[in-house]
Order: structure tokens, then sequence, then C-alpha cells
């Protein structure tokens, strides 16, 4: 932390140590009237010229303040005329009675402004008005040499399409600077006239340009006296002040000063000082206990002053929960460790880090045990790093750290394996052991940039791929990397389109096949995106990325829509559908269920939602209440892929499905050593036992199907039987005419 001069005076004053304590207590107490008197009149002094710099320092502040204000008031004061159907129709029409009562007249009376002058898109002037009257549009020469720059620079950027500086309430862009004008110190800002609607068509850097001049020395300075109360205020060419005075220099955009606001600045230390100074002189033998009473009293209030300045600081650049620097502190150590990697020839490492499981910890025991969890581990990461590091926390469960002075990549590797390490042991929380992880991106520069915000982001781009790859690992950054996540984003946006696109989102239909008749019992709808440049993109792609982007409940409800539509005429029992943990936690999910069973008139009973274990296992949710709600009005659940999450065949009794899949990689083993033959078996005993109905799934021979057939497997799934196939072509199946199961 850095402190100016009257600071670190004051933290002088207030330090509590033994030499400053004799200085300014223990010496007077023991008699030395004198020296007492001297050490009070000087503290006095010092109390009178701290004072007073921070008050001057303020209203120097205060005027700079005023100035900025002034500038983007007179912009937007053009911008209630500049953006304007009718300016543009009569500026294109020359109706110069119009231009002078909105565009000139008008804005003197109402906005104060001086002198406005309009240019054609050949940047001659078409209008001029000075003081409030009209005057030869010749008069702008006066201060051609004043705007030209200026006109130039807005045109250029008009004509790009520089929207830079736009927002909801500065609508155009702009130009403005400080300028000499008609011998007054003056406000230059350079509007362009458009149309407010946008249907008058404009050529970019061909419009109309409105320039609005505002003097400082007149009605401003009048403010500064009356409403600001800035005694004495003038405006001086050379900055020569007379005894007591302050000035501001009012400086253009080249940097050279035009001239300077002088005020006669309010000293409150001054002002006190001169009432107290001849009475402590009078009553100094008197008033000696009392000194000391003052000197002690200040004495307190400097340190308050001190601690509170700390603990501002502190707020403002540490984090609250784990007392870390926060992004804003981590932002300027970075910023500065980048400067001096030139002249030391040193490297550093960005680590990006980010809690595997974290929100399974809140979830399961509150966000006060998540609080304690986050402490913990900022403790630890301390403990692995270097006074020279920093380590810092950016929000939620996400870490980084600067480690300076990096030897080569192999340290960088030995400290994300550690940080990896220290993650993996347990952490106490809320009375219990909990287990979590971390994922490490790391970017070094200067191999990766010296550029701060691309250094953070090259880190982050390396975390995703490192959670990407499993969590719990570190990644280092690639040029590919980028490429990647191009390639992805691209990808959800491609994805985002097709949503709305109709056509592109298809939905096909697997069939599914009664084990001991060969009928087609029913059918799983399957999402198919045909891209018009890509053609086919897998589901094992999209689908995930949908998860991930919060697209999700829009594909899976466009699906859900088809799906009952189609299958509302066709003969089958079982219309099944796949559905993710997040549609499920949706509160209003049920609702949309049921909306489109009412839309499609299908009954509840033939559809049958497939989810999988995790999300059964999850504890009471909007999950748990959304399949209640659904199975009441008599929808079906599947346990889909059964064998691949949290599975166990005990836990088939306290499930609530109506059907269990056995997923593929278990009939894919048939054959071989592995026993899945028998884990098949066991799981159909035991869902029989239950009560439960089994589907087979990847069946893709006929030994597979006869297999099945003798282990007493309810429905079989899989290429052999039939592909996933559109609307039209399982008609024909339903018909017949192209059906491949063997008898």
């Amino acid at each position: 932390m850095t402190y100016g001069k009257p600071m670190k005076l004051l933290r002088h004053f207030g330090e509590p140590t033994r030499r400053l304590f004799l200085l300014r207590t223990a010496l007077p107490i023991i008699g030395l009237s004198l020296f007492v008197a001297m050490a009070t009149t000087g503290l006095l002094l010092w109390s009178t010229v701290q004072t007073d710099g921070v008050a001057v320092s303020r209203q120097q502040s205060l005027v700079a303040l005023i100035i900025s204000k002034l500038e983007s008031g007179v912009a937007h004061d053009q911008e209630s005329v500049t953006v304007w159907d009718d300016a543009v129709t009569a500026l294109r029409s020359h109706d110069t009675k119009w231009l002078d009562v909105n565009l000139g007249s008008w804005m003197h009376t109402y906005f104060g402004h001086d002198e406005l002058y309009i240019l054609d898109p050949d940047n001659e002037p078409v209008y001029a008005s000075v003081g409030g009257s009209t005057v030869e549009p010749g008069s702008y020469r006066s201060i051609h040499s004043n705007t030209a720059r200026l006109v130039d620079d807005l045109r250029a950027r008009l004509k790009r399409g520089d929207t830079e500086g736009v927002t909801k309430q500065v609508l155009t862009i702009g130009a403005s600077d400080m300028a000499v004008i008609s011998g007054h110190p003056a406000i230059v800002s350079i509007k362009p006239v458009v149309s407010d609607t946008g249907h008058i068509a404009q050529e970019p850097g061909q419009e109309f340009l409105h320039i609005a001049v505002r003097y400082l020395d007149g009605s401003l300075i009048t403010s500064l006296r009356q409403d600001y109360l800035l005694d004495g205020a003038r405006f001086s060419w050379v900055n020569m002040l007379a005894r007591g005075e302050a000035s501001y220099p009012l400086i253009d955009r080249s940097g050279s000063t035009i001239g300077f606001f002088v005020w006669q600045p309010y000293r409150p230390g001054a002002s006190v000082f001169s009432q107290l100074g001849p009475m402590l002189v009078a009553t100094f033998g008197l008033l000696l206990g009392g000194v000391i009473v003052v000197l002690m009293s200040l004495r307190r209030r400097t340190l308050k002053l001190i601690e509170s300045e700390d603990r501002i600081y502190h707020l403002a650049h540490n984090d609250l929960l784990t007392a870390l620097p926060n992004r804003s502190q981590f932002n300027d150590r970075l910023a500065d460790a980048l400067t001096r990697l030139p002249s030391t020839g040193d490297q550093l490492a960005i680590l990006y880090l980010d809690l595997d499981r974290f929100k399974q910890v809140n979830d399961s025991f509150g966000h006060p045990a998540g609080d304690e969890l986050l402490r913990e581990f900022s403790d630890r990461l301390r403990r692995l790093t270097t006074e020279a590091d920093t380590v810092a926390r950016l929000g939620g469960d996400e870490f980084i750290i600067i480690h300076r002075q990096v030897a080569g990549a192999h340290e960088v590797k030995t400290l994300c394996e550690r940080l990896i390490e220290t993650a993996r042991r347990p952490f106490e929380v809320a009375g219990v052991q909990v287990f979590v992880g971390v994922s490490v991106g790391a970017a070094l520069a200067p191999r990766d940039g010296c550029d701060r915000d691309e250094l953070v982001r090259k880190a982050d781009v390396a975390l995703y791929h490192a959670k990407a790859a499993g969590r719990s690992g570190y990644v280092f950054f690639k040029a590919e990397m980028d490429q990647t996540l191009a390639m992805r984003k691209d990808l959800e946006q491609e994805l985002r389109k097709a949503l709305q696109v109709p056509g592109q989102i298809q939905v096909h239909y697997q069939p599914l096949y009664t084990a001991d008749t060969n009928r087609m019992a029913g059918v799983e709808a399957l999402a198919r995106w045909s891209h018009a440049e890509r053609g086919w993109v897998a589901p094992d792609l999209f689908v995930p990325l949908a998860e991930k982007t919060g697209l999700i409940d829009q594909l899976g409800e466009l699906v859900l829509r088809q799906a009952c539509l189609d299958a509302v005429s066709l003969p089958i029992d079982t219309l099944a559908v796949n559905v993710s943990a997040l549609q499920l936690n949706n509160p209003s999910f049920a609702m949309k269920v049921t909306s489109i069973l009412l839309e499609a008139q299908m009954d509840p009973r033939r559809l049958e939602l497939e989810v999988t274990e995790s999300t059964l296992s999850e504890r009471p949710t909007e999950c748990q209440r959304n399949i209640e709600a659904l199975r009441s009005i008599g929808v079906r659940f599947a346990l889909d892929d059964f064998g691949t999450g949290f599975s166990s065949l005990g836990r088939l009794q306290t499930l609530d499905v109506d059907r269990i899949k056995i997923d593929r990689s278990f009939v894919q083993g048939f054959g071989r050593s592995n026993g899945d033959e028998a884990i098949v078996q066991a799981i159909i005993d035991m869902a029989r036992v239950t009560g439960l109905n089994t589907t087979a799934e990847g069946v893709e021979t006929q030994s597979q199907c006869d297999f099945l057939r003798k282990l007493g497997c309810d429905q079989l799934q899989g290429y052999f039987l039939s592909k996933p196939v559109p609307k039209e072509e399982l008609q024909n199946l339903l018909e017949g005419r192209s059906r491949r199961v063997s008898a």
C-alpha cells in the first residue's frame, strides 16, 4: 500500500513507539512548559497544513469533476437535437429558419451554448450562431483551426462504423476538446446529426456535423462562486497566484495548457489556528493539563483514522471470506509483475484453479460448510507458495496464483502436482470429512505472452481443458487450445440457430422389440442434427454441448413435443424419451411435460422418460418432485445405462422406476472371459423379483439376441434389429416392409 506525504506523517504521529511517547507526552508532563508549548504549537501548525492541504486537494478535484461533467453535458445537450429525423430533413432542405430555431438560438437560450456551427458532408459551414444570434456561416473559419482535427477524427470514426462509447445514455459518438475560442477558454463539442428512427438513409462519414462551443469564463465562474462556494473564482491565462490562492489547469487533448481556474480556497486548518493561537499563548499555564488531554485525544483519533483507512483498503482489495487478494489486487500485482519481466529476464506462471465437486459440498452440507472449506483451502495454498507469489480468490470456488521467478516448466509442474495433492487430502467441515479435488490451468510468461488479460484468458482456457480431461489434473496452455475453444463456440452458436430453424433438429426413432414375440412394442426418440454444411452432427457432440451451455431445456422440449405429436398416431405401446438431470431440476419441467401431452392428446401412460442412476441418487430436490408429479398422472420412468453409475443390484429395490435398460457395454462383452453374461443374468433376475421390466441396449448380432431371450430379457434394442430411423421409415417397419428381426 502506498500513501501520500500527509498520510505518512499521520501514521508517524499515531505510531505507538517509545520515542514518540517521550517526544509527545512524557517530556511535557515532566514540566518542561516551554517545550510543551512549542510542541503543542508545532502540532497545531502541522495539523493546519495537513488539513488545509487535503481541503485544497479536494477543491481541485471538485473543479476537475465540474469541468468533466460540463464537457459531457454539452455533448448530451447536443443529442437532444442532433438525433432527430426533422433535423436531418431540415439540413438537407436548407431550412435556415428551422435550423436557427431548433439547432441555434434554442441551444443558446436553453442550454447556454455560446457558439454553434453546422458543417455539411464536405465540412463546409451551412449555419452559424454566436451569442444566440445568426451570423454568416463563414465566421466558422475563426475556429476552424481548433476543430479541424476533431472533425477529421469524427468523420473517420463514423465512416468505419465505430460505436465505442455509445450507450443507452450516449446515443451517438462525438468528439470534444478544450480550446481558446474568440478569446475565451471553451469546450468544443462535435456531434453528427443522425436519424432517430433509422428511416432516413445516411452514408457513414457523410453526416452533417453540429459544433457547440461553451465558454468557461462566463457562467461557469459564477457557478463556482455561488454553487460551489469557491471564493474569488476567476480565470487566468497564466498561473500567477496571489497569496493563498489555488489553481487548476485547463489542458486540451494535446497536453497543452490553455489557462487556469484560480480561487481562494477555504482553509479550515488556518481558520481554526488563527482563533486558538492567541488563546493558547495567553492561557498556556492554565491549560497545560488540557493540552495533554488534547494530544492524547488527537493521537487516538489518528490511530482510528489509520485503522479505518487500513480496513477500507483491505475491504477494497481483499476477499472478505478468505482474506486473500481479490480480482482487483490480483490484476494490479500481475500488471506490475509483467512490467518487470523484460528488465529481470525472469519467467512467471499463472495458475488458474477451480475446485472439483465443491457444489456437492454446498448442496449436501450448506453454504457455511462450503465457506469453511474455502478458508481451509486458502490456508493450504498460502503454505504451498512463497512470499513473492500471489494467491488470489476470483470468486466462488475459483482461485488464481502468480508464481514468480520460475526456473522452468518443470518447476510449475511440480507446483501443480503439489496443489492437486493438497486438494485431495480430506477437509474437516461441519464435523465430517469431505473430499474434493482441484483442476489447474497454467500459462507462462513470456512464453504465452505478456498481456495481462490475455495471459489470464489462456490459463482459463487451459483450465477448461483440464476439467474436460477428467478433473483433478493440470494442463499447460497450447496454441491449438484456442482453436478447439473457437470450434466449440462456433458449434454452440450454430446449435442455437438450429434450435430456431425448423428441420435442422430432427427426431429419429429406434424400435424396441419384445424378446419373445419379436413385436415392436415401442420406440426410443433420439435427437438428430442435420447441419447445412457439416452434415449430420454426432449426438455425442451436440447433446453434452447443449447441457453445458444451458440449451438442453430447449432441445429436450423440442424433441419431446415432436415425439409425442408423431407417436400419438402410431400403433406402439411405449414412447421412450431421454431426459437429463438439468431438465428434471427445472421446477417447471413436470408442467411442461403435462402441457405437451395435452397438446398432442397423448395418453401419459404411453410415455416413458429415461433417466440416469446419478439423477435418481440425488437427495430430495426439484428432480424428485418432478418425478413424483409425473408418475402421479401415469408417466413411466426407465433407468438408462444401468451398470455405469452408482450401480448395485441391491439398490434396484429402492429405485422409483418401471424399467431398467442394461448398458450396451455388458451386451458387447458376451463371449469374453469377464463375466458379463453372469452380470446380465443377475440384473434380469433381480429386476424380475422386484417387478421391473428389462431392456438390453446395443444388440448387434443374432447370437446376442438369442442369448438375451434365453436369459429372460423383456425387450431388445440395437442396430441388428433396427438403427434409428425417421418417422416415415418407422411407419414402413410397422407395416412389415423393412423388418430385420429374426424369428
